[in-house]
């Protein structure tokens, strides 16, 4: 009974990664299928093979990307920018959706140093990610701070501290790492050491 047990519980550590893994692949390329896909499906119709609205999306985002770089486009772009920058409500969002898509792909990426703050008045150590080291420009006194997000464990939501910059070490870890050693309460480096042994 013991090993029937130990095989069923070793089934599900290694089948149920590698299906929720499958299932999430699957839906997110049904839904960047059907951003597209859905409009050229009537027109195609029985022609329609599924990808092709995923191409066409990739496609279409290379195209407007590069005309962004042109004068007329962009400056019609800058334009559009600007306006959705002066919509009330509307402004909000798309500042944060901007600004999070930039900090991911952009030039100044965030995200990309790894922090180990200590939690005031406590020997306890939380690991975090340096989005700002420029905070002079959002509110003078804090010229000597940084931003530093700590993601919580289990779940996507997180907070941002501002803490002095002599307070934040900076520690060689890939970022990568780190989000997953966060988003799994620490098991990852768990399961490494195991591993090695």
């Amino acid at each position: 009974m013991k090993s029937i047990l130990k095989s069923f519980i070793n089934g599900i550590l290694t089948i149920v990664p590698i299906i929720l893994v499958i299932y999430v692949i699957y839906k997110t390329f049904i839904f960047l299928d059907g951003l597209l896909g859905n409009t050229l499906k009537p027109y195609l119709k029985e022609d329609y093979i599924p990808g092709i609205g995923l191409l066409s999306t990739i496609i279409l985002i290379t195209l407007l990307g590069w005309l962004s770089t042109k004068y007329i486009t962009g400056k019609i772009i800058k334009i559009i920018d600007h306006l959705l920058e002066k919509i009330p409500v509307v402004k909000t969002i798309y500042s944060v959706i901007k600004d999070t898509i930039q900090s991911f792909l952009g030039e100044k990426k965030s995200f990309s140093k790894v922090a180990l703050v200590t939690i005031p008045g406590t020997e306890m150590r939380s690991i975090g990610f340096i989005t700002s080291e420029q905070l002079e420009d959002f509110y003078s006194p804090l010229k000597d701070h940084i931003a530093v997000y700590i993601p919580q464990t289990f779940q996507v939501a997180g907070f941002t501290f501002l803490i002095p910059k002599e307070q934040v070490e900076i520690i060689n870890i890939k970022p990568e790492e780190a989000m997953k050693f966060i988003l799994s309460g620490g098991m990852t480096s768990t399961v490494k050491q195991k591993e090695a042994e």
